[in-house]
């Protein structure tokens, strides 16, 4: 998310009553979680193992636990708690308004088809000949290309599934971020699309979603990717262009699935696979040689008995 105008590092620091170390006039433009940093932006961190990567990232300023040595242009503020921190310029900057009836803060095109019982949250553009089926819920800052269709009851930008672990329970880490959707998306029934926490989660032009698929934060989906029922993606992942996953496919955070890969039904990674290849098993593997694993499983029990 960026500010409306570039924020003084002393500024800042007195709204959260942190000390601060850098030139009082450094300016922060815009505040991202790490893995959508830019210049300008302010990210936290609250763990020495990470203070490297906030530190060496595109991040300009770093909401940190204690002092340390930072790069050249950069400043630090430090805070007992980054993540509480992060979150109250988060809600000071954001504005979030009641949703209205009407065209109040959205920009649909009049060819656009609206269902019965569709919701419609602020700053959402739906373009020419984009159809929004019964019961969708299309949240905040959400942008709806052209000759897009989404299912009945999906949900589209609603809030990041982010939270941090503490003695009493889940803090949730508060969403700022926009959901696109380019043109010729289909979405299914039911499915979910999760919006940025502080950046964008995009599905890419030409890309269709079976029903009951669930995208997560931040995650940025390529061209004329095909998805199946009960797909799951987790947040932070990076899907390149012409990507198939057929049913139940799951995804961990912060993987690159690249472009033309096909991960078959049941299928589950948590590390980068390469494009052009078809993937099975958990973790996903080179689908022929998963079936010769299988294969050669099933002769154990006849091989034992030779013992």
């Amino acid at each position: 998310m960026k500010f409306e105008n570039p924020i003084q590092l002393k500024e800042l620091a007195s709204f959260l009553g942190r000390d601060f170390e850098g030139p009082e006039d450094h300016e922060v433009s815009g505040i991202n979680e790490i893995h959508k940093v830019e210049f300008g932006d302010i990210v936290f961190v609250d763990h020495p193992k990470y203070f490297s990567k906030a530190l060496q990232s595109a991040a300009t300023t770093i909401l940190i636990t204690e002092k340390v040595d930072y790069p050249k242009g950069k400043a630090i503020i430090v805070s007992d708690t980054p993540f509480d921190d992060f979150n109250k310029i988060i809600n000071k900057f954001r504005t979030r308004e009641p949703w209205t009836i009407g065209e109040n803060k959205k920009e649909i095109h009049p060819s656009a088809q609206l269902f019965p019982n569709v919701s419609l949250g602020n700053n959402v553009q739906i373009g020419a000949n984009s159809k929004i089926c019964a019961g969708a819920v299309i949240c905040d800052n959400t942008i709806i290309g052209e000759n897009v269709v989404i299912g009945p009851n999906a949900v589209i930008g609603h809030d990041a599934f982010y939270y941090k672990k503490k003695p009493e329970g889940y803090d949730r880490l508060e969403t700022c971020g926009r959901t696109i959707i380019e043109d010729q998306v289909e979405i299914g029934a039911l499915s979910t699309i999760d919006c940025g926490v502080s950046g964008d989660t995009i599905i890419g032009e030409g890309t269709k979603i079976d029903n009951q698929v669930h995208v997560g934060h931040d995650t940025v989906v390529g061209k004329k990717c095909l998805f199946a029922a009960h797909v799951g993606i987790a947040g932070c992942v990076i899907i390149e262009d012409n990507v198939t996953m057929w049913g139940q496919v799951g995804v961990a955070s912060d993987v690159r699935i690249g472009e033309g890969a096909i991960l078959l039904a049941q299928s589950g990674t948590n590390k980068n696979l390469e494009g052009g290849r078809v993937y099975f098993g958990a973790p996903a593997m080179d689908a022929r040689l998963k079936m010769r694993e299988i294969a050669a499983v099933k002769q154990l029990p006849s091989l034992l008995e030779k013992l």
